[in-house]
């Protein structure tokens, strides 16, 4: 699975993967699903080969064309070696399971195409470990985990020492599992996800003032969701799990926008002679 040249420069990014356990690792994860399977970054077929002794329909897509050919010779009938861009590929609409070895530097750009497209239903992903924790909600959920946890979870399955490739990277990879929702939690994706970005992007030395900041919600309706989720109003929004960010998004949409707050009246002749009132009301 690799974006680099044999025994050359690694222009294109990514690193052999060689560490049979870390391969056996994968088989294992896909053998608990079904379907067709779609390999990302396939390289020379490190894992292409032994998950086309499964006998399922396999699609490995690589960019390198010296690689993808001798993939090609490699693989039995029932594996079709794609020459194309990662970014580019057109995946398919249809059920299938996705795994991939994904280029370091390309990891987010890829990771959002994903999560933006349909058909699969699990994606085994080796990336980065700082990636995977994150993604996972170790140490704290990123935004693009935050935005997509509705409709997908996402699960660290192990660390890949730096060893495990060829050329060694300077940093340990992670293997991420990403599996979609038989039901997701929100219904609503854009809206939902410009809310998170809000939450995150927002000022304030905590979530209730980040929140109340927003103008979405009520003082006293976040109140009472920090209080029955158990949620301390100096948390921040990476310490949210899904099903709370789930249930602050339903407490969202259940609150009108909070009215502006007026500004008091000023006792003065004009005021008290109705004029003072009438300019209050046209501001």
């Amino acid at each position: 699975m690799s974006h680099s040249h044999p025994g050359g420069p690694h222009e294109l990014g990514q690193n052999f993967l060689v560490d049979h356990s870390t391969i056996s690792a994968i088989e294992g994860l896909v053998a608990e699903t079904s379907g067709p399977i779609v390999e990302l970054a396939a390289g020379d077929g490190a894992v292409t080969v032994p998950l086309a002794r499964s006998g399922r329909p396999v699609t490995a897509v690589e960019l390198d064309p010296r690689s993808a050919r001798r993939l090609r010779r490699r693989t039995p009938e029932h594996v079709a070696v794609v020459n194309e861009d990662l970014l580019r590929f057109p995946l398919p609409r249809t059920p299938h399971v996705l795994v991939g070895n994904l280029p370091f530097h390309l990891t987010t750009a890829l990771l959002k195409r994903l999560l933006d497209a349909h058909g699969w239903r699990t994606a085994i992903l080796l990336v980065q470990w700082e990636v995977a924790r994150r993604r996972a909600g170790v140490g704290g959920a990123t935004m693009l985990t935050a935005q997509w946890w509705p409709w997908y979870e996402f699960g660290l399955r192990q660390r890949v020492p730096a060893h495990s490739f060829r050329p060694v990277p300077s940093v340990d990879g992670g293997l991420l599992v990403v599996t979609r929702r038989e039901r997701p939690l929100v219904t609503e994706g854009e809206r939902y996800q410009r809310f998170v970005r809000d939450v995150y992007t927002g000022r304030g030395r905590g979530l209730e003032e980040i929140l109340f900041r927003t103008g979405r919600i009520h003082r006293s309706a976040l109140r009472r969701w920090l209080h029955e989720e158990q949620v301390s109003p100096r948390a921040l929004p990476k310490e949210l799990t899904a099903a709370q960010w789930a249930s602050l998004w339903r407490q969202v949409q259940s609150n009108t926008t909070v009215p502006p707050r007026r500004r008091p009246r000023k006792t003065t002749s004009s005021a008290a002679s109705g004029r003072g009132g009438n300019r209050g009301a046209g501001r």
